[in-house]
């Protein structure tokens, strides 16, 4: 960053008694501001403790002419004949006296004046010289070189190469995961990073000197709490525009160098930490650019505008935007073009200050919280280091408890100073006003009432921040939450059925979950077309209704083996708040049924008998899914499969899945049931064997046809059925099939038959919106089947795991 400082510069003054007025020990005549924005370009002169004085013409003449030897009267002629207007005696000792309280000009007895600095919120404190300007120009004046076109332009353009590399190609997990893996190198990274800050102060300077100004000193004090380095380049005011702002940015040209040489340095060593000294040199210019505060960003603004004290314009400028009131003086001082800016400036800064000393109120509470585990943490960790003799990551834990800290003393220090100055403010401004000095009073009271409020100490105020927090503006300040449920990261309540056998999540603990978030109508929800699904490739058993709840019409059905599409009734447009189902694959099964008309029912109804070679992976999916968006309502969803293997199948992965939900609904339900039959055989079956089979396939479609008819509660026990029907076929046949047993893996060469019959069934009777999906994927050592699933209004049921065991022949033991 930039700072106006310099040592004093010799001058005249009167000494001893009254005597003929002189200017002050070392002040400097700059002279008019090049480039400026005002209407009147002001003048320069700079004081001996470096503090940069604006003045107007006359006063500036005035002081130029105070040498300690003219009189008034002679004072009174020079400034008439330099500015070309009548000056009086008087006239002279009037603009001696305005001199005087500016500190540039000595006292009427000749003794030294109040030297007053401003103060500003956001200054640099504590500042240590560590170079005087003598010592600055000879250690800068090398680095000057470094902003010929013939070397700017080449660096920018690696720089610019870099940046891309690292962020885009490169990466910087592996540089993340070395540096703290080594606590070496990530001392290392932090010890450059500092002294590049040092080196982005070189680039001023040298900007300076390059441009023909005279840098001053350099130094290091305090910004907030956060060690910052400086250099003196108010010389540069006497450079035209360009030349300023090639000051402004010279800092940010030299942390391109840094990163220029990191990576030259990466490329011989290959060390990915020091990668990461790329990464800082990107975030100290992206908060160098900030306009916000005194930062380099700050002095471009200014430098641009030809305004340099922007922030003493918000009050000039807020107050011309009143209607009522005439424009300031000093809002109308500034050229057109000039104010335009300079207001913008004033629109974007104040509302950002003001956001984040809310900000700041409203979470030092967490910030505190986190900051005291985070140093305990490290405290510990460094005691450990300590234990294993490990010096260099106990000083490294170290540092890291006291950078962990500093924020929070920054946030402290900052609201101290902004109550402190606001109380001041409001003290003299309402001096000898008792009505504004009691409504200054209530106010402050109530500021303290509301900070009491935000502050008080309880135990869900001060906890850590977690990593599953958002961290959002919506997830902080009260009242700003999602009118749509729960959303990533903020808090909500709700009744979960979590397994008896689970330890609860906590909020330092806490378990990943699948939420469905139910739509109030106020959010907008994607409505995506539904596309055409593909034909038949052969015959299924589907059926497919929407009737009036009270009277339901029988369905059409069909008959067919593999291959099955989905089967149900879909709206025009799928209005759910998740994916539409995929369409099956070759030999999957899929009934689909949707429902969005008030007062209706509909069924869907997909049964399909699959015949397999082992010689292929077998892999078949049956789905049921069951979806209602819709009043006095019901969907049902029935899929039945039955997948024949002949042969060993050295893959095999069936997969029985079901889903019901329920949106936007009232005296509504949904019922989802999948249930498959996963056979392998040794061989093909008997001419009379797959008669039956065929025979009783027909008995299940029919049934299939007239399932509208059938209890809900009686349809997984009527397909069981036909399982058990189905195995004695196969066993009358075949002999008796091997028991299904958990993690059963026959020894390859056996052989063995297997059957497994997996149900899955949801059914989800609500008066609200809920999901109870239940998915049970088969492996060759067990199959997972939940039971049914039903839901109320207050409550969301998860499904029980009951596993049956599936025996599958593995010759190659290859089985997945």
């Amino acid at each position: 960053m930039t700072e106006a400082t310099s040592p004093p510069v010799a001058g005249t003054t009167g000494v001893g008694g009254v005597g003929p007025p002189a200017r002050a020990d070392g002040i400097v005549l700059i002279g008019e501001m090049q480039g400026s924005g005002y209407r009147t370009p002001p003048a320069l002169a700079r004081r001996a403790d470096g503090q940069t004085v604006q003045l107007t013409p006359l006063l500036y003449a005035t002081l130029s002419a105070l040498d300690g030897r003219r009189s008034y009267a002679d004072i009174a002629s020079v400034v008439a004949q330099e500015t070309g207007k009548p000056v009086s005696e008087d006239n002279a000792r009037e603009l001696v006296d305005k001199l005087r309280p500016m500190g540039l000009a000595v006292r009427e007895d000749g003794s030294a004046p109040d030297l007053r600095r401003s103060n500003p919120l956001l200054g640099l404190r504590f500042k240590l010289a560590v170079t005087d300007e003598e010592k600055t120009r000879r250690i800068t004046t090398p680095f000057a070189a470094l902003f010929n076109l013939g070397v700017v332009l080449p660096v920018l353009a690696v720089f610019g190469w870099i940046t891309w590399w690292v962020l885009f190609d490169k990466g910087l997990a592996s540089a993340t995961h070395e540096a703290f893996a080594r606590p070496g190198l990530l001392l290392a990274v932090l010890a450059i990073t500092v002294l590049s800050a040092g080196f982005h102060e070189f680039g001023h300077a040298a900007a300076a000197r390059r441009g023909g100004a005279v840098p001053g000193v350099m130094g290091a004090g305090l910004y907030l709490v956060w060690p910052a380095f400086y250099t003196d380049v108010t010389d540069s005011y006497r450079l035209g525009r360009a030349g300023r702002l090639r000051t402004d940015l010279g800092g940010l040209y030299f942390n391109a160098i840094v990163a220029v040489a990191t990576a030259g340095v990466w490329w011989a060593t290959r060390y990915d930490a020091i990668l990461l000294l790329v990464a800082t040199q990107m975030l100290q210019m992206l908060r160098q650019l900030l306009p916000f505060v005194r930062f380099d960003g700050y002095h471009v603004l200014a430098d641009l505008t030809g305004v340099p004290d922007l922030f003493q314009r918000i009050g000039p400028i807020l107050r011309s935007m009143v209607p009522w009131r005439p424009t300031h003086p000093e809002a109308r001082a500034l050229k057109p073009w000039a104010r335009v800016v300079v207001t913008a400036w004033v629109l974007t800064v104040v509302p950002v200050l003001l956001g984040v000393t809310v900000m700041m109120i409203v979470t030092l509470p967490r910030l505190v919280g986190t900051a005291w585990a985070g140093a305990r943490a490290q405290q510990e960790q460094m005691a450990l280091a300590f234990g294993d003799g490990d010096l260099v990551g106990a000083v490294a834990r170290g540092l890291a408890a006291l950078i962990v800290l500093l924020p929070i003393a920054a946030t402290a220090y900052v609201l101290v100073r902004v109550l402190r100055q606001v109380g001041v403010a409001a003290w003299r401004r309402t001096d000898g006003k008792p009505l504004r000095r009691a409504v200054a009073g209530l106010t402050a009271l109530a500021i303290l009432a509301g900070l009491a409020v935000a502050w008080w100490p309880s135990p869900d105020r001060y906890r850590p921040i977690q990593a599953y927090e958002s961290g959002t503006l919506t997830s902080v300040l009260p009242g700003t939450g999602s009118r749509t449920g729960v959303d990533v990261g903020s808090e909500g309540v709700g009744t979960v059925m979590w397994p008896d056998d689970t330890a609860l999540p906590t909020r330092d603990a806490p378990q990943l979950a699948t939420v469905l978030i139910p739509d109030d109508g106020t959010a907008t929800v994607e409505q995506i077309p539904t596309t055409g699904r593909p034909d038949p490739t052969a015959s299924e058993t589907a059926a497919t209704e929407d009737t009036p709840t009270p009277a339901p019409e029988e369905p059409e059905t069909g008959d067919g083996d593999v291959g099955t599409p989905p089967t149900g009734t879909e709206p025009d447009t799928w209005i759910f708040p998740f994916d539409e189902p995929l369409a099956p694959g070759e030999g999957d099964t899929q009934a689909l049924s949707v429902n969005t008309t008030d007062d209706t029912a509909t069924y869907a109804v997909a049964f399909a008998l699959v015949w397999a070679d082992g010689e292929e992976p077998v892999d078949n999916t049956n789905e049921a899914f069951a979806a209602a968006s819709c009043d006095n309502c019901a969907a049902v969803s029935v899929a039945f499969q039955v997948v024949l293997v002949v042969g060993d199948a050295n893959v095999a992965v069936p997969q029985n899945l079901s889903v019901a939900v329920n949106y936007e609904c009232t005296s509504c339900l949904t019922y989802a049931l999948a249930v498959q039959l996963f056979v392998t055989l040794d061989g093909p079956l008997g001419d009379d064997a797959i008669a039956q089979v065929e025979a009783l396939w027909q008995q299940i479609a029919a049934y299939g046809a007239t399932i509208a008819q059938v209890p809900l509660g009686e349809i997984q026990t009527q397909l069981t059925a036909y399982e058990q029907q189905i195995l004695d076929i196969i066993e009358e046949d075949q002999g008796p099939l091997s028991e299904p047993t958990e993690s059963t893996s026959p020894a390859p060469g056996d052989e063995t038959t297997t059957a497994t019959p997996t149900d899955s069934p949801t059914d989800s009777p609500t008066d609200s919106p809920t999901e109870s999906p239940s998915e049970s994927p088969v492996a060759p050592s067990e199959t997972t089947s939940p039971t049914p699933s039903p839901t109320a209004p207050s409550e969301t049921s998860s499904p029980t795991p009951s596993p049956t065991g599936s025996a599958s022949p593995s010759p190659s033991s290859d089985t997945t």
